[in-house]
């Protein structure tokens, strides 16, 4: 039994996710987690709200709350949706909480000692009609490099590109609207990204095999060379910055960009002291078995799961701090990243009600529809498109067309001819041996794709699993044969229902909800005991007499009709 830690990129705060935003981090990391658990690892998959910055700020403005309320009222929302879709999290925490307070001045602490934060005087945005300072997004304007005419302080949404406020073209102020901005002097601490350039950069060759989405995007920013960070920021909201240590910054707080990758760590905090207690030494010593290799962690396989926009913090900012801390932190092994997922070749949009949200999918269907269509078109290689047509497709060919109807045929053959049991009677012979070479093949093909979290290869490798049941009895023909040959049709119908409890194991990463279904059809079976292994395939083998319970239809099918009517009230094409 191997040690996984699993982190997704924390959805930020500010409203229901998109679909996009669940297959580009949330989404496989449950599915890696899953299939990690099914094969007999311990595993610990962590997740949180990203609940700081300036955008947490103006949604909770815009809505005339206090900004702590609507952190909290949206978490529970973010958690309640991720649940529904069968996000297995360990622990979803909040940067907000104690825990991530302590662990982001504890790294500010250790990089200033080792040498790698410095104060220097900036020059920053200041909104007279605001009467504040505007840090990064609280400042919108034209990009100086794209044109763009909504580009945030932050980074443009256009083009990619990183920008200081003062870069902005006819910038105005993103509280009121006002243009009537200065140029004021203002102390801030820089994180000397600089200096640890040519340790990150020997620490990211290190990785060999890395997708070359994430190396390519790493050592794009390593030759252009790292720029110092400055990572604080004149808000309200955030974690403040300890005026003890940073006299010069007392009264700001800590860059989200800064104190959102430790999210991972005050989290997993977060869960250890659910577990221990606050403050006890046993819930440090838990903490410290996933994330110092000092103290346990060396053993563990740590994999992150993001779309691309995420990488360049998780490769170059997240491990500056790790390693600039000067502590045996534990870094990442495997970082997993994804393009984007777009609406008909658009960007999803709450704005122009353009896209489907994760609510608004659970109101249509439930998750396992759309968990299986998004990991089948997962957006690894390129961007990919989501359509209704791709959609419905998925829908009714995949699920309904080939595993429900494995599922439903066998039952139904099952049920008719010999009752709720497990037929008796029959030898196997070559069609059986055949069918269960290819079911190993099959399998073997499968599991290799989902260690190398190939999720496109596993789910089409999964398609052809389903096939072979379908395929098997087309061949033996049982509601043919049972009026000729009752024992041949007992095999043929016993060695379908083995085939559906190892695709009951198999499918469970994907489908959960559906798998759990099929699961209850076998009450006898120890579902404990059947890893999802090489050695699958001659563990799951039912004795006949036991009892089977049909499970009813896993799927429905999608009309035409039906999808041009989602088609029409989500956007549809440009």
């Amino acid at each position: 039994m191997a040690r996984h830690l699993i982190t997704s990129a924390l959805p930020y705060i500010n409203g229901v996710k998109h679909l996009g935003n669940l297959v580009g981090s949330m989404l496989p990391a449950d599915v890696a987690a899953r299939a990690l658990r099914a094969q007999g690892h311990e595993v610990l998959a962590i997740c949180a709200t990203d609940e700081h910055g300036t955008p947490a700020e103006l949604a909770a403005l815009a809505e005339g709350v206090d900004v702590a309320e609507y952190c909290t009222r949206t978490h529970e929302l973010q958690r309640s949706l991720g649940e529904q879709f069968g996000l297995s999290w360990d622990w979803f925490g909040r940067t907000s909480r104690p825990q991530n307070h302590r662990m982001t001045n504890h790294f500010a602490r250790r990089l200033r000692d080792e040498g790698y934060l410095q104060v220097r005087a900036t020059q920053q945005v200041y909104s007279v009609a605001d009467g504040r300072f505007l840090p990064d997004r609280y400042v919108v304007g034209t990009c100086p490099n794209c044109g763009y005419v909504k580009a945030r302080g932050d980074q443009c949404e256009s083009c990619g590109k990183p920008l200081d406020p003062t870069d902005l073209i006819e910038p105005r102020s993103a509280v009121s609207g006002s243009t009537e901005l200065e140029v004021r002097e203002s102390q801030h601490v820089f994180l000397l990204q600089s200096v640890l350039s040519d340790r990150i950069r020997e620490w990211v060759d290190s990785h060999d095999g890395w997708p070359q989405l994430t190396t390519s995007i790493a050592h794009k920013w390593l030759d252009e060379g790292l720029e110092d960070r400055g990572i604080t920021r004149d808000l309200a909201w955030g974690v403040p910055v300890d005026p003890d240590d940073f006299p010069e910054a007392a009264g700001k707080v800590w860059y989200v960009w800064f104190d959102a990758p430790i999210g991972y760590l005050g989290a997993t905090l977060e869960w250890a002291e659910d577990q221990h207690g606050e403050g006890t030494a046993e819930s440090w010593a838990t903490f410290e078995r996933w994330w110092r290799t000092d103290r346990g962690a060396e053993d563990v396989t740590y994999t992150e799961f993001m779309a691309k926009d995420n990488v360049p913090f998780h490769t170059l900012s997240f491990p500056a701090t790790l390693l600039g801390s000067g502590e045996p932190w534990k870094l990442v092994d495997r970082l997993k990243s994804f393009n984007w997922l777009t609406y008909y070749g658009g960007k999803f949009s709450t704005s122009d009600h353009r896209g489907v949200f994760m609510s608004d999918a659970l109101d249509l269907l439930p998750a396992d529809y759309w968990r299986w269509y998004l990991m089948a078109n997962a957006p690894e290689s390129d961007d990919s498109s989501f359509t209704w047509q791709l959609f419905g497709e998925a829908v009714n060919k995949d699920l309904v067309g080939t595993f429900g109807n494995l599922v439903n045929r066998t039952a139904t053959q099952v049920s008719r001819h010999f009752g709720e049991v497990v037929p008796e009677g029959g030898e196997p012979g070559q069609e059986e041996a055949d069918l269960w070479q290819r079911v190993d093949e099959r399998l073997g093909e499968y599991l290799t794709h989902l260690d190398a979290l190939e999720f496109r290869k596993a789910t089409a490798a999964l398609r052809a699993l389903w096939a072979e049941g379908n395929g098997y009895l087309e061949v033996r023909e049982p509601w043919k044969t049972v009026k000729v040959d009752r024992d041949r049709t007992a095999c043929t119908l016993r060695n379908a229902l083995d085939l559906l409890v190892v695709i009951a194991v198999a499918s469970d990463p994907f489908v959960p909800a559906s798998t759990a279904t099929l699961r209850a059809a076998f009450p006898e079976v120890a579902w404990e005991s059947l890893p999802l292994d090489a050695g699958l395939t001659t563990s799951a083998r039912l004795a006949p007499g036991a009892p089977f319970v049909p499970p009813g239809l896993l799927f429905q099918k999608l009309d035409a009709d039906v999808l041009a009517g989602w088609e029409q009230q989500f956007g549809g094409t440009p």
